[in-house]
């Protein structure tokens, strides 16, 4: 497999609004798509006078998984390798970075699995909408655990999932719903998301709140752990369809904000917001997650590109795909990598830093 290292030119980019739209239905391309190909990468200065952009390098590979599996979201496994949900097979998938060999789990009859996480325990923690539950597989034996969620609520439309620092599990159904699976006694409760239906990405800061976001609503909601309410927090933009969040070392929240394709962050400190415009004419923020030093990474479906962003100095590095439609619609990392799920093109995508 062909390694791409990009090149970093320093360029200003003015960004015109994006209006409100839905999600592009994803297209698989022939099945000759290489594996990887290189590709330039831009990063854009911000426009404050006297600041100029830290360089950055970083490498992308391409995976190609099997066809007809329609990848939705990652996990980097303890193992080295990477988890992955096969969304229209009903499979949890499994990634070996190094030979590029795969194998699969079927999860069940109708499963249609959405999120993937990696627990406390080491083992993937899934949430499918098409059983309607929180599903684990045992990372050893590939044996497959059904947590069903109450018969009062079905078709919740499960999304994300995640462990809090107390080793709960937290998820999301974009039905209108969120709720908390004590994973040691199997006890599951879930609430009604204020808006209706909406919820979609979920993270837990380090402070030990845990917040999600509202496609459909329009806000990024806080869980009040204690009485399994919600507070809601409304980003400065009207209509922005807030998709996934992301905390940082700061507990700061970060939002793919997908309406119209920008990034937020929320800070809990000063209870205050800023956004920023992504660039090109018609950018759609799909997946956010920062690393490790902070940086923020994003999907913009509209550009068809993985963008990193810095908030020291507010520049960004934009990486397109070499094919069209690659569609990444989760990001999901571990030190020194980023990976996505092109479900576009049924194959998996790490950024390396170089």
């Amino acid at each position: 497999m062909k390694l791409a290292l990009t090149t970093l030119a320093s360029v200003v980019i003015a960004c015109a609004p994006a209006a409100t739209r839905a999600e592009p239905a994803p297209t698989i391309p022939p099945a000759s798509s290489p594996l990887a190909t290189p590709t330039a990468a831009a990063t854009v200065a911000p426009p404050s006078p006297g600041t100029s952009p830290r360089p950055l390098q970083f490498a992308m590979q391409e995976f190609a998984l099997t066809r007809g599996q329609g990848p939705h979201d990652v996990a980097p496994a303890r193992d080295g390798g990477v988890w992955y949900t096969a969304q229209l097979s009903g499979e949890l998938g499994w990634l070996d970075p190094k030979t590029g060999a795969t194998k699969a789990t079927k999860l069940g009859t109708g499963s249609a699995p959405h999120g993937v996480i990696v627990g406390p325990d080491g083992a993937p923690w899934i949430t499918d909408g098409g059983l309607n539950a929180i599903v684990r597989v045992d990372p050893v034996t590939s044996e497959v655990k059904r947590y069903p969620l109450p018969a009062n609520r079905p078709n919740a439309s499960l999304n994300t999932a995640v462990f809090d620092r107390d080793g709960t599990l937290w998820f999301t159904g974009q039905n209108g719903v969120f709720g908390r699976l004590d994973t040691r006694s199997g006890a599951m409760t879930v609430s009604d998301a204020p808006r209706g239906p909406g919820p979609y990405g979920i993270a837990a800061c380090p402070d030990g709140e845990v917040y999600f976001a509202s496609l459909a609503g329009n806000y990024v909601g806080r869980i009040v752990k204690e009485t399994g309410g919600t507070i809601v927090l409304t980003p400065p933009t009207s209509g922005q369809g807030a998709r996934r969040v992301w905390c940082d070392s700061k507990s700061r929240v970060w939002v793919a904000e997908w309406n119209v394709g920008q990034l937020a962050v929320y800070d809990p400190a000063g209870n205050t917001w800023r956004e920023w415009k992504m660039s090109g004419p018609r950018p759609m923020a799909y997946a956010v997650f920062v690393d490790e030093a902070d940086t923020v990474w994003l999907t913009d479906w509209g550009a068809n590109a993985i963008a990193h962003f810095d908030p020291a100095t507010e520049a960004w590095t934009i990486h397109s795909h070499p094919q069209p439609n690659a569609n990444v619609r989760q990001l999901l990392g571990r030190p020194g990598e980023v990976w996505g799920a092109m479900s576009g093109q049924d194959k998996l995508v790490v950024a390396r830093s170089s």
